[in-house]
């Protein structure tokens, strides 16, 4: 049965298959995606063509949950996963004259070639060897006829030859070991068509399904398209008890017909947002890794997870090893995605050991996820522990269920429902077709949590750090320095201790204070910065959200394991491997102790060792790197040929010929060079260091590997304010009041990714570096994104060594005090700022003087401030015409000033953070010019919409909708040229503002219909957008309130907003 296909109408359009290379401030690795899923299925696995004809409706009924780009026939993607139809096979294979075996015995290969004959040929030589190799036969191949007739002009050209290759199961073994086997020969097949690197299968090659239990039709199409694309999907004879469909939106401009969705096992809506560190935890497990079940094949499948994939894909990866190794497809789910259990104090104490064992063989794969799945024997669906993705059911009379992101997507009868709900946090729908019947979540969890004794093997072998003894004797190192002179040699400021200690000491919370900065990157700065201070926290925007975490507090965790992890495919609990449990990672000088002297308690495996983090001051800035490629030696020695499993990295050998390391330099070097030995899941990384003192510091050490932090130099200088402001503290109080405002602030920094669990953060790498070079980021911290390059090895060596010098050297200015800092306030011999005395003075005058002179006085300032590079954009140069060989363009010929300040707009400033007649002056000034002024997300007053009697207007053109939504109403979105919705602010990335009760009077409260004096609080995240389709549904909502208005999405900018951008357009913004 050949391929039938019609060419649509040629466009003079140069399109290729797949992801572009990475390019510019491009990078394939920034795609994201969100979607709709759902499924249909017969209880009692009677199986249907009406199952396949329902499934096609749900799709079709999910339309506007996927996205069109520019080419109105280019989907995103949808699929369909279902049953083997048996029956169809074997009638369309007695034509091509080879016959099936029985059910079971057989397994179905769905598989995209490339259109070039040689390289398709050649990949179908690599699979017919494979398969032979590993001890199965080849029945036959078929070609999957298709119908490209209706495809969109940019899709004809990536579209690849389908095929099916039918493999016989020549061993006689039992159906799940002949699919474990087909799993191998796939992933076997992928390695070595990646091998050949073959230019023409580039992007083509993939294999949708290879399994004897199910078979995925899937494709880069319109979810009306997969249908008739597909005639097998048509054909009466295909019959299912299960459908699982997915339609997909890109939010990006280069979806592909790999990404599209279901994969083997699951479809998903949502996105992993730890993705990072899931995928890397992975790959360090490969070393310690072993399985009854797999035997020597389980070295064939690696590497398991390819780079480059989804988040989705990965996920799916790793959910097959656990099913292929043993593990029932709910109980892998409730692995991969557990509920919320370390703060749920209602949840029975058997399924909480079960979560609590499981959390040391798996960390969680966080973010915002609706996931269904299947095995082909059973089918179900699970939502993460904040449960910020839609998913609703209902169970008909005929014993079908229908689940999908929303309700009415397979119409029924009324009277034929018997069951209607949605999934709850946390909870799982599962349907057994085996069985007959749906298993309900507390039935199924308590099945797979009784399954075994884990109460019993947590007893066994957990440890909690609270419950050990505190260590008699002295501290293992001793430290006579002065504390100045460690602040200093750390890099300690007076705004240090002022605004971010004392109040963390003091009141157990972060200090507040304005956002934003006008000082330079590190990168330009004249200081000698921290390395922490290159990397710049991602955010969650419009893909997925932030979390607020005061409302999700409860579903957050800051929990810990540090030591060995088990293995992975031990489900026997076999492996005696003991784990060690830590409530928070910030710990006291007395927690480090017990971890650094646990060796000594009876019946225990742990064994910690102090890995010295300082380099000889003797060699100067080049000794540095050296240093580091033996503290990586020393710890992969430790592991590897001494069983040590605890490493502790230190810098307390600090002195005046010892320069410390930075911290965080030394943490993700260690810990990216035992990932790449194998050996990181064998052992746990706690820092000893006097460097970090503030949120940043401790969330970007658990990014990188730390599972957790002993900030000892923060602690001494606790003791030190509580000294010097007299405050009524026990040291005891000043530190628990340090540790409880960092552990606040890590959850709000892992809230701004949609992250739940430190053990999802950590190792997740939820970072930017700006000013870093690229070489040094791949060595040291790969994987993170540099799109802007800068200092490398040599000069973090040699600012970290100015550092020190300062400290140990004559330096009067710091013989007696700490440097200033000028971070947070302009001070002399501070940091540089954009504003400062001069440029602020010379502003005022030029105002309050109507002063062209003084105007040009403060202009003059500011740009000679670029040429100091204070800023990015002080390292470009406008290139004048005269420098390409270009005549310039004569003034006359250009649009005139009067057009092109009606593009102008004012930054959005809400009504409240500057008084009343500053809004209204920059509404005046603005609507003179023609331009735009900007509410802010704090309403506008009804009276400024009606124009003055002057003609002036105080009606400001572009009213914005934040996710507090004050001052929101029908009145004020109607009287506006532009809408905008606010996703999230420079200033503040995954955060929401903060308006304090004192500014909140008579007049503010009545326009943000508030209370006076109550302060107002922006939440992270919009409540009713968690998701890019949520966001189409808000843009609908807005532009039928008011018809006339534009729409527009105000993002962040961050590495990867492009594709963020183009997925809003598509949400027709």
């Amino acid at each position: 049965m050949g391929s039938m296909s019609r060419q649509p109408e040629n466009k003079s359009v140069k399109i290729r298959n797949g992801l572009p290379p990475r390019q510019g401030l491009y990078d394939p690795a920034n795609e994201h995606d969100a979607c709709g899923l759902g499924f249909v299925a017969n209880i009692k696995n009677v199986k249907s063509h009406d199952i396949v004809r329902d499934g096609l409706t749900i799709l079709e009924n999910l339309e506007h949950r996927g996205a069109v780009g520019a080419d109105p026939k280019a989907g995103d993607g949808v699929g369909m996963l279902i049953q083997m139809p048996d029956a169809f096979y074997r009638k369309v294979t007695s034509e091509l004259a080879f016959d099936l075996p029985e059910e079971g015995t057989y397994g179905v290969g769905m598989v995209f070639l490339p259109p070039d004959d040689a390289a398709r040929t050649t990949i179908e030589n690599i699979i017919n060897e494979k398969v032979s190799v590993e001890g199965h036969g080849i029945l036959g191949w078929r070609d999957v006829p298709t119908d490209n007739s209706d495809l969109g002009y940019s899709i004809v050209p990536t579209e690849p030859v389908i095929k099916q290759i039918f493999i016989g199961n020549c061993k006689g073994s039992e159906q799940q070991a002949f699919e474990r086997d087909l799993f191998v020969i796939r992933r076997l097949i992928e390695l070595a068509v990646k091998a050949e690197n073959l230019r023409e299968a580039k992007d083509f090659f993939y294999i949708p399904s290879m399994s004897s239990y199910t078979v995925l039709y899937k494709g880069l199409l319109l979810s009306s398209q997969l249908g008739p694309y597909y005639d097998d999907l048509r054909d009466p004879d295909t019959v299912s008890a299960m459908a699982l469909v997915h339609q997909r939106f890109s939010t990006n401009t280069f979806p592909t017909w790999s990404l599209s969705q279901p994969f083997r096992m699951i479809c998903h809506n949502g996105e992993i947002n730890t993705v990072r560190g899931n995928v890397n935890w992975m790959a360090a497990r490969h070393e310690t890794l072993t399985s009854d079940l797999f035997g020597d094949d389980l070295e064939k499948l690696w590497p398991l997870i390819e780079e480059g994939q989804s988040d989705t894909a990965c996920f799916d990866n790793a959910l097959e090893l656990l099913v292929m190794g043993g593990y029932s497809p709910a109980h892998a789910m409730m692995m991969l995605i557990p509920e919320a259990w370390a703060g749920n104090p209602l949840m029975d104490e058997q399924r909480r050991a079960f979560y609590e064992y499981n959390a040391a063989l798996m960390e969680p794969w966080d973010g915002p996820a609706a996931v269904a799945f299947t095995n082909g024997r059973q089918i179900g669906a699970t939502l993460d522990r904040n449960g910020l993705r839609p998913a609703r059911y209902y169970v008909t009379s005929d014993d079908r269920v229908v689940m999908a992101s929303e309700m009415g997507v397979l119409p029924a009868a009324e009277e034929k429902i018997i069951e209607k709900w949605r999934l709850q946090p946390g909870k799982m729908l599962l349907i057994d077709l085996e069985e007959g019947r749906i298993i309900s979540d507390n039935e199924l969890k308590a099945e797979i949590s009784g399954s075994h004794p884990y109460a019993e093997w947590l007893a066994r072998g957990q440890i909690k750090l609270e419950e050990l003894p505190v260590p008699l004797g002295d501290a293992h190192v001793h430290n006579d320095l002065p504390l100045l002179t460690q602040q200093q040699a750390f890099g300690y400021s007076q705004e240090d201790l002022k605004f971010l200690i004392t109040p963390m000491m003091e009141k157990g919370e972060e200090g507040t204070g304005s956002m934003g900065t006008d000082t330079p990157p590190s990168a330009l700065s004249d200081k000698s910065k921290p390395l922490y201070t290159y990397f710049k926290q991602l955010f969650a925007q419009v893909t997925n959200p932030p979390i607020d975490p005061i409302r999700e507090e409860l579903v957050m965790s800051l929990v810990s394991f540090i030591g060995p992890r088990p293995n992975l495919l031990d489900l026997e609990g076999t492996s005696g491997i003991k784990r060690l449990e830590v409530a928070q990672p910030i710990l006291s000088n007395e927690d480090l102790e017990k971890i650094r002297r646990i060796s000594d308690i009876e019946d225990n495996e742990f064994h910690a060792l102090t890995l010295d983090m300082t380099w000889d001051a003797a060699s100067g800035a080049n000794g540095l790197q050296g240093r580091l490629d033996e503290l990586c030696a020393e710890a992969e020695t430790a592991i590897a040929q001494r069983n040590e499993n605890i490493l502790i990295l230190s810098d307390r050998a600090m002195r005046a010929d010892r320069v410390a390391i930075p911290a965080l330099l030394a943490t993700s070097a260690v810990h990216h060079h035992l990932i790449r030995k194998g050996l990181r899941t064998s052992a746990g990384l706690v820092v000893e260091t006097g460097e970090a003192r503030e949120i940043h510091h401790f969330c970007t050490l658990a990014g990188y590997g730390a599972e957790a932090i002993n900030p000892y130099l923060a602690f001494d200088t606790v003791d030190q304010l509580r000294d010097k402001l007299h405050l009524e503290l026990s040291r005891e109080e000043g530190h628990a009041h340090f540790v409880k405002a960092a552990g606040k602030g890590i959850r709000k920094v892992m809230s701004k990714m949609g992250i739940s669990t430190y053990q999802s953060y950590c190792g997740a790498q939820i970072f930017d570096a700006v000013g870093l070079a690229q070489g040094f980021v791949d060595h040291y911290f790969t994987g993170t994104s540099t799109t802007i390059e800068g200092i490398g090895l040599a000069e973090v060596a040699q600012e970290t060594l100015m550092r020190h010098q300062g400290a140990f050297g004559e330096d009067a200015v710091l013989k007696d005090a700490l440097d200033v800092g000028g971070e947070y306030a302009v001070r002399v011999r501070g940091e540089d700022h954009v504003w400062n005395a001069g440029t602020v003075g010379a502003l005022q005058h030029a105002v309050r003087g109507n002063s062209r002179d003084q105007y040009r006085d403060y202009a003059q300032q500011v740009n000679a401030q670029d040429e100091h590079l204070l800023t990015l954009r002080g390292l470009f140069r406008i290139r004048k015409a005269e420098d390409s060989g270009r005549k310039p363009v004569a003034v006359g010929d250009v649009e005139p000033v009067e057009e092109i300040v009606k593009r102008f707009a004012t930054g959005a400033m809400s009504l409240g953070s500057i008084s009343p007649e500053a809004h209204e002056t920059l509404a005046v000034a603005m609507n003179r010019l023609g331009g735009k002024s900007n509410t802010g997300e704090g309403g506008e007053e009804t009276y400024r919409f009606k124009p003055e009697d002057n003609g002036d207007s105080k009606r400001s053109a572009i009213k914005q909708v934040a996710s507090g939504r004050f001052g929101v109403t029908t009145e004020y979105l109607a009287n506006s040229d532009m809408i905008q919705i606010k996703m999230a602010q420079g200033a503040k990335p995954g955060e929401g503002g903060q308006l304090p009760g004192h500014k909140v009077d008579r007049r503010i409260a009545a326009v943000r219909h508030s209370t006076p004096g109550v302060g107002l609080i922006s939440p992270p995240p919009h409540h009713d957008i968690y998701s890019i389709e949520d966001l189409a549904q808000l843009i609908y909502d807005l532009k039928n309130a008011n018809p006339r208005a534009d729409i527009s999405v105000k993002l962040v900018s961050e590495v990867g907003v492009g594709t963020v951008a183009a997925g809003v357009s598509k949400a027709r913004a």
